[in-house]
């Protein structure tokens, strides 16, 4: 049997996200609450990215089992610092003991280290000098401060 091969990460940047209040949809067929919650806009700064989230088409597609975990499912545009557009697309969970996920939901500010979010994330530009984003793979770490995700990014080697 040969040994299993390293899986490497590479920090590429944090998005610091801004959000509107949820519609709240109710019950679907599968027996969670949706929530479709705007994001209105946010911030974008690492080592491989700078620049900003654009608001107005941007949305999280949010479903909440009764326990309150969420399965997040995120379409939004991003803005480099020098103009290009890219399209980010990811889906991730947010779980961890129900008292500490009714904390979140109440916005209070729990430690990260309390649940455990992550999320997979897919890019889509046209811009030359970004390119390389087409071609990768990122996962990323969150947390849900009061004042609105946070995401650690990674291009996954």
């Amino acid at each position: 049997m040969t040994e299993p091969l390293a899986l490497g990460v590479e920090y590429i940047f944090s998005m610091d996200i801004t959000v509107g209040a949820p519609q709240m949809l109710g019950q679907g067929a599968d027996g969670m609450d949706l929530r479709i919650v705007p994001v209105t806009g946010g911030t974008v700064s690492g080592p491989a990215f700078q620049g900003e989230i654009l608001g107005g088409t941007a949305a999280d597609w949010l479903r909440v089992e009764a326990d309150g975990t969420a399965h997040i499912d995120v379409r939004m545009t991003l803005k480099s610092a020098a103009g290009a557009l890219v399209h980010v697309r990811y889906e991730g969970i947010r779980t961890g003991p129900p008292e500490v996920l009714a904390r979140l939901a109440a916005g209070e500010a729990v430690p990260a280290s309390d649940y455990y979010f992550r999320a997979t994330m897919r890019f889509q530009t046209a811009a030359a000098e970004l390119a390389w984003m087409n071609r990768i793979l990122a996962v990323a770490v969150g947390q849900r401060p009061p004042s609105g995700p946070r995401y650690d990014v990674y291009m996954v080697k």
